[in-house]
């Protein structure tokens, strides 16, 4: 008989984390750089008119439109300052959420975000991430404009969400448990997308989970585990784009797509994304997937509330290459309008949205 050698601690723990850092707190994060009370106005201004316009009450149209992913926080802020003002003109018409995305899911590899590696080169600086990031926010609250963000990292939320007017859960996470748990908690209004392989179901049944208590573990303002109990966010929302099959964008899938929500006892509304599938990832052809949408507007189709386009002061993309100069204002994820054609674009929709109006006016 062979007697069992007990195994000690460190054989079992750990066997594949080869660094272990301590990350700033949450509270100690919205110390340094604390939210305004100006800004705080911003953000819940902003909720409540995004969650108006999902309930019906604002006739305006949401408008989710931004970089596909933040790289450059100085040229965020510059393309954030021509928003701001774009915004106010067609203020009547469009409810604008820049978006501002700091995390990014991928498929198998790749950079990872501005949170997780802000310069862009591996080393991971991730506390430096998260005091770019908020900074960021607060600068651009400081514009009046509002935000939205994917959340992907269940923890990244304690650090930026009240900065936030709009959140995104994302196709790689739609189906997740986590994400429709973090969508419950969370205090501003979440659009979830249909799958990556089309699948609106699956948006659908996270609207219906996400809209419903959940306990589950997360951290403390102060960085501590702790069981969190929610009750639920009734603003949540199904966001329509594309798979690698095809768009979705069509009358009929919105048709169907409100069906499926009265089904399941949900608000009939949708948000559409002109990128990723919609455009068969063609950025140049987001504008006309939206004039395609404000066509529709214009006609009385109902339960499209919002659009989201992607969009940077330049269009296309380009590769980050070590010790090559980046080109100011270009996405380094997925490939952009260019801001002459986001300008060109939004009044377009913000003009849908006055012919509707003088449509019902009769």
């Amino acid at each position: 008989m062979s007697l069992a050698i007990p195994a000690s601690t460190d054989s079992v723990r750990d066997r594949h984390i080869a660094e272990i850092r301590p990350l700033v707190s949450p509270a100690l994060l919205r110390d340094e750089l604390p939210l305004s009370d100006d800004a705080a106005r911003v953000v819940t201004t902003g909720r409540d008119e995004v969650t108006d316009i999902l309930d019906g009450r604002d006739d305006r149209l949401l408008v989710v439109v931004g970089p596909c992913s933040v790289h450059d926080p100085d040229a965020a802020l510059t393309y954030a300052r021509r928003l701001a003002e774009l915004a106010q003109s067609v203020g009547t018409e469009l409810r604008i959420v820049m978006r501002v995305y700091f995390e990014k899911p991928r498929t198998t590899l790749g950079w990872k975000g501005l949170i997780n590696d802000p310069e862009l080169d591996g080393s991971f600086q991730v506390n430096k991430g998260l005091r770019l990031a908020r900074k960021l926010l607060l600068d651009i609250l400081d514009l009046g404009l509002p935000v939205g963000c994917e959340f992907l990292d269940p923890i990244t939320p304690q650090y930026i969400s009240d900065t936030v007017s709009w959140g995104s859960i994302g196709a790689r996470t739609a189906q997740s448990q986590v994400h429709r748990q973090l969508s419950s908690g969370l205090s501003m209004p979440i659009g979830i997308k249909n799958g990556t392989d089309g699948d609106v179901q699956v948006a659908v049944d996270a609207v219906a989970a996400a809209g419903s208590s959940h306990v589950f573990t997360g951290i403390t303002d102060g960085g501590l585990a702790a069981i969190l109990r929610t009750t639920g966010n009734p603003d949540c929302h199904v966001v329509l784009r594309g798979s690698s099959a095809g768009p979705n964008y069509d009358a009929a899938t919105i048709a169907t797509t409100m069906d499926l929500l009265r089904s399941a006892g949900l608000p009939a509304r949708a948000i559409v994304d002109a990128s990723h599938g919609n455009s068969g990832k063609d950025h140049r052809r987001q504008p006309v997937v939206a004039g395609e949408l404000a066509e529709r507007l214009a006609g009385g189709e109902q339960g499209l509330v919002g659009v989201m386009l992607e969009s940077f002061l330049v269009e296309g993309r380009q590769n980050v290459v070590a010790g090559e100069e980046l080109r100011y204002g270009q996405s380094i994820t997925d490939a952009c309008m260019s801001w002459e054609s986001t300008e060109s674009t939004l009044r377009t929709l913000a003009d849908a949205v006055a012919r509707r109006r003088g449509a019902a006016a009769g």
